[in-house]
């Protein structure tokens, strides 16, 4: 168990292809479902934790988000600037670890809706994250209750809370939700520009250091126009 971390990364560079043409012209961080964007739900979440600084990088449509951004006065952000380079989930939170310290922090992806039922997710994952046998810990949803997900899942949950691929199973029990507790460690001797999380997380895998959490509540994935479409359905078409 580690103390609350008050500093979270949100990943908000991505180009968001599978939702064209609704992101030719604004990010996908800022496509509003039931009224409100997602990048703001995905802050309002962090603030309702506690966390006190966000780091949001950006990319693609980026000074739109920063100009978004400036409206929010109930959490201090800093921008990671990717204008010149889009370095994917790996490299973006590589470039921002100057800005992030030296303890544990959240990194949240800004395109996803979740929500808590009896504990707030993130309050959880704290409890349950020990710096000690863990590089980082993901939050999971079990594959039946992902709304708008209709992959094969992405991990297998062990007894002892480490998680391993899917591997050739035709499918896993558990998706990834894009909410995550890392430690700075992870990153060490890390490749130089862009580069996926998934390295570090089979690095951490390998080293039996990769563990993961279920999720007791909502998750949607918002990440298509079908999981965009089942979120409006199911939040009712106004914010929740």
């Amino acid at each position: 168990m580690i103390a609350l971390p008050e500093t979270a990364m949100v990943l908000a560079a991505g180009f968001g292809t599978r939702l064209r043409p609704l992101t030719d012209h604004t990010p996908k961080p800022l496509i509003p479902v039931a009224g409100r964007s997602l990048l703001d739900r995905c802050l309002d979440r962090l603030v309702e934790a506690g966390v006190k600084r966000a780091v949001v990088n950006i990319h693609w449509l980026g000074s739109q988000i920063r100009d978004h951004l400036r409206s929010r006065g109930d959490i201090a952000i800093t921008i990671s600037d990717e204008s010149d380079l889009l370095l994917e989930t790996g490299g973006g939170i590589a470039r921002a670890l100057p800005l992030l310290g030296s303890d544990p922090f959240f990194a949240v992806n800004a395109d996803l809706i979740w929500r808590d039922d009896d504990e707030p997710a993130l309050q959880r994952l704290a409890q349950a994250f020990d710096p000690v046998r863990m590089d980082a810990l993901l939050l999971l949803q079990p594959r039946e209750k992902a709304t708008g997900h209709a992959g094969p899942g992405d991990f297998e949950l062990a007894a002892d809370g480490r998680i391993a691929r899917r591997g050739d199973r035709p499918t896993a029990a558990y998706v990834f939700t894009g909410v995550q507790i890392l430690q700075p460690r992870l990153f060490r001797d890390m490749p130089a520009g862009p580069f996926s999380l998934n390295l570090l997380y089979d690095r951490a895998i390998a080293a039996q250091r990769l563990h993961g959490l279920p999720h007791r509540g909502l998750w949607m994935d918002v990440g298509n126009h079908e999981g965009l479409a089942a979120a409006e359905a199911l939040l009712g078409g106004h914010d929740d």
